[in-house]
């Protein structure tokens, strides 16, 4: 059971060099759904392992085990094993619900700021333009969607650029690229080793966003100038907005810049790539639901409802 539960805390050590290849290899949107979804479940799933030490750890306890009417001793691993397991496991829930509750409530407040900054504003259409020096354009999520773009980015576009750089964040909209861009900052709450994947991610989400824009209007290399020009006039734009509200000017640019200019689409190996996410996946699920199942018979052991 215990080499079972730690597994799924193991597993997520992979993924930011799976995720990094997944994007190199498969088409952007389809490394957006694979690597998000790998990470949402590679986080779920090491939370369930931690809770799982946790509860092992107080069933040792004999207060506990009296509250759980034990009639025998609940197998587990040595108690030298459980304890440490258990109390690290509690010390690590307890940083991961802080530090998620941090970011719910500090992307919260700038999705309401920005929210309100919109809502202040004549729209025509879904095209809100704010009146300010700093260059900035972005893709702001709800009711309705929203594009936001300063006096000072337009400024700094031509026409052209303009629909381009329009076209790339109604993708963002139309792709629903916020769900994504949360779903990673909650799973790299959940293990450290999450982290560098929301980096992926974001490149990722931007990268799917250029080539959608790049069919919509029909030019990878206006597309590609478009993107370049507004993440150099909005490299030290600073506007106040939450980080799942995506932006043209985010992300290693000139990376996306060449992908615009090489060939589209380069799927060689993907299904490699793709398997390998799918079996890191399914490994720590199956592993962290049979950790559980197995916990769960001991413990009906420990009750005498089953027998040995």
């Amino acid at each position: 059971m215990t080499a079972l539960l730690l597994l799924p805390l193991l597993l997520p050590c992979a993924l930011p060099v799976l995720a990094r290849r997944a994007l190199a290899r498969l088409t952007p949107a389809a490394a957006l759904w694979a690597v998000t979804g790998c990470a949402v479940v590679l986080g779920g799933c090491s939370l369930a392992a931690l809770g799982a030490f946790v509860l092992i750890g107080l069933l040792r306890l004999p207060l506990f085990a009296a509250f759980g009417e034990f009639v025998h001793p609940l197998r587990t691993a040595p108690a030298l094993i459980v304890v440490p397991a258990a109390a690290t496991s509690v010390g690590v829930l307890a940083v991961c619900c802080w530090t998620s509750a941090r970011s719910v409530l500090r992307q919260g407040r700038a999705f309401r700021v920005a929210r309100t900054e919109a809502g202040r504003r004549p729209a025509a259409g879904d095209l809100c333009v704010v009146d300010s020096p700093r260059p900035d354009a972005y893709a702001l999520p709800g009711r309705p969607h929203r594009i936001v773009v300063t006096t000072a980015m337009l400024r700094s576009l031509d026409g052209p650029e303009r629909e381009a750089l329009f076209a790339h964040e109604r993708a963002h909209n139309e792709g629903g690229h916020h769900y994504f861009l949360a779903a990673a900052e909650l799973a790299a709450h959940c293990h450290p080793a999450l982290r560098p994947v929301r980096t992926t991610i974001r490149l990722a989400a931007e990268r799917a966003a250029d080539e959608a824009a790049a069919v919509r209007v029909g030019d990878r290399r206006l597309t590609a100038r478009a993107i370049a020009r507004a993440a150099l006039a909005g490299h030290d734009a600073g506007t106040p907005r939450p980080d799942f509200a995506a932006g043209a000017a985010t992300g290693p640019v000139p990376q996306r810049v060449q992908a615009l200019l090489g060939t589209p689409g380069r799927p060689r190996a993907g299904r490699a790539v793709a398997a390998l996410l799918i079996a890191c996946t399914a490994l720590s699920g199956a592993a962290s639901a049979a950790g559980l199942v197995d916990f769960h018979h001991r413990v009906e052991v420990a009750q005498g409802e089953e027998a040995p």
